[in-house]
């Protein structure tokens, strides 16, 4: 069977991924998978996971109306990098799951994009024919994060970034990156990146 080219991005929180991402769906029709996003949606409504969720993490997991207690998970996990793996553990492998089944349904088209903070750490870019970050300077990254969420603080938000891999090591797997760092033009990066990804498609099916 015949899947589309996948296309991984990913960045650190406030690099400007999801931007990347809008401007592929948005300009050049390519669904878009948001890992992140699917991941917190399997959390609160896939039966297997959230059973497994309890588990390891107790009943305080889920509120009794059967949401997420995200403040209480957040607090679990965030100063104890083992809670944080088998949080992981559980979460990657039906995340997978859940992209093989979307990526069938969308079989249509010519590429599809993947986007997930965590894609390089869960393993997933070795799934993807292009593996692209989206970079930014963490100064830059800190003032988007700030004024997007005011519910965080600076402390908060180093904090996230000193959690996360660092940039330099992400760009050692890249295939291509994109600097979002306020000074060049966005939008040229992408188109660029669009025409990459159509010469790489035509190449494979050796019309080049």
């Amino acid at each position: 069977m015949k899947l589309p080219y996948q296309v991984g991005i990913t960045g650190g929180i406030g690099s400007g991924k999801s931007l990347v991402c809008r401007i592929l769906q948005r300009g050049f029709d390519a669904p878009v998978y948001d890992a992140d996003s699917r991941a917190k949606y399997l959390m609160q409504h896939k039966q297997e996971l959230i059973e497994q969720i309890i588990r390891h993490f107790g009943k305080e997991a889920y509120h009794t109306d059967g949401t997420l207690n995200r403040a209480y998970l957040a607090e679990r996990v965030f100063h104890d990098a083992q809670a944080v793996k088998q949080l992981n553990t559980l979460v990657h492998p039906q995340v997978a799951l859940d992209y093989q089944a979307w990526l069938l349904a969308h079989k249509q088209f010519p590429y599809v994009v993947r986007e997930a903070a965590l894609m390089i750490e869960s393993g997933a870019h070795a799934t993807v024919d292009l593996l692209v970050l989206v970079a930014a300077p963490v100064e830059v990254r800190i003032r988007r994060v700030l004024q997007r969420d005011p519910h965080r603080n600076r402390a908060q938000v180093e904090a996230i970034i000193a959690k996360q891999m660092s940039e330099e090591e992400k760009r050692r797997y890249a295939h291509y990156v994109i600097e979002n760092d306020g000074t060049r033009p966005l939008l040229p990066q992408v188109v660029r990146l669009h025409e990459l990804i159509t010469k790489a498609i035509r190449k494979q099916q050796g019309q080049l």
